[in-house]
């Protein structure tokens, strides 16, 4: 008895397919982008073939992903409904007009994904031997976070950690600012009494990140475990913060603002870090 040939792909038509913008799966989906709903499901939105390529990367599997084809630019990313699907993943074709009503972005490029929340236990993040993370306290804007996520996963970041958060992880601005990182950079999230706990337990040597100082982000030695800590965009880091902080620093204003937006700032101290860092190594390797 000959063998069958093994079958081939499945065209994005053998799936389930979404015609009506009032299906109980549209309403579901709308809802996503309401942090509530995010948090009774425990499901959040990926939309974008960028952001889902690197969710996917990085390790998330999508409960399920909604395609509409005549959205989708570059027909060759196609075959990414087959790896997808490999994953257990339900797939659903959607007409333009459904893909229209469930995206959260202008100009929409035909991807959605459903993937299950990202962890956010504090306790539960693993740091390397000399962890620099990042703490946001109070930070109002996704587009914040997102940025600051995309900077920490830049210079490999342990972590980045919300404290007393405003916005959830699963924002789908925050996740949009990010590209996908949020699934790539471990995060967390809890008050800000306990993330101080949490640092000075673990070893942390806590940087504040304040224009209410004399001493210069570049005078501060961050190769030893730290944990750089930024504030809201309105009023900065909390006096519990601040009082609790081992250090404070400041980035040298030449202009009549006395601040950066967090997410720049964040990103100055970063790689100055990164750069300390670097050089702390390559100084070890000669000696």
């Amino acid at each position: 008895m000959s063998s069958q040939p093994a079958p081939g792909p499945r065209p994005p038509s053998a799936y389930l397919e979404l015609t009506s913008v009032s299906n109980a799966r549209v309403r579901t989906l709308v809802n996503l982008r309401r942090r509530r709903q995010r948090d009774q499901l425990g499901l959040m939105l990926v939309e974008g073939f960028e952001e889902l390529s690197l969710a996917l990367t990085a390790g998330a599997v999508p409960t399920s992903l909604y395609v509409c084809p005549e959205l989708v630019r570059d027909a060759g990313n196609l075959t990414t409904i087959e790896t997808v699907a490999a994953l257990g993943t339900e797939i659903v074709q959607v007409s333009t007009r459904v893909f229209e009503r469930i995206a959260y972005r202008e100009s929409p490029d035909g991807w959605l994904a459903v993937v299950p929340t990202v962890p956010t236990d504090l306790a539960a993040l693993k740091l390397g031997p000399s962890p620099l993370t990042l703490v946001c306290e109070s930070v109002e804007k996704p587009g914040n976070l997102g940025a600051m996520l995309r900077t920490a996963d830049a210079v490999g970041a342990d972590a980045v950690i919300a404290a007393t958060p405003i916005t959830d992880w699963g924002n789908p601005n925050v996740v949009r600012a990010s590209k996908g990182t949020v699934f790539a950079v471990p995060v967390a999230a809890a008050d800000s009494a306990d993330v101080l706990s949490w640092a000075k337990a673990g070893g942390l040597r806590v940087v504040a990140a304040t224009p209410d100082t004399d001493t210069l982000f570049t005078d501060i030695d961050f190769t030893g475990p730290t944990a750089i800590a930024v504030g809201s965009e309105k009023h900065g880091l909390t006096d519990t913060v601040l009082a609790s902080a081992d250090a404070r620093v400041r980035i040298p204003m030449a202009g009549l603002a006395n601040s950066l937006n967090v997410a720049t700032s964040a990103a100055i101290i970063l790689y100055e870090a990164i750069r300390q860092r670097r050089a702390h190594s390559s100084d070890v390797c000669v000696s």
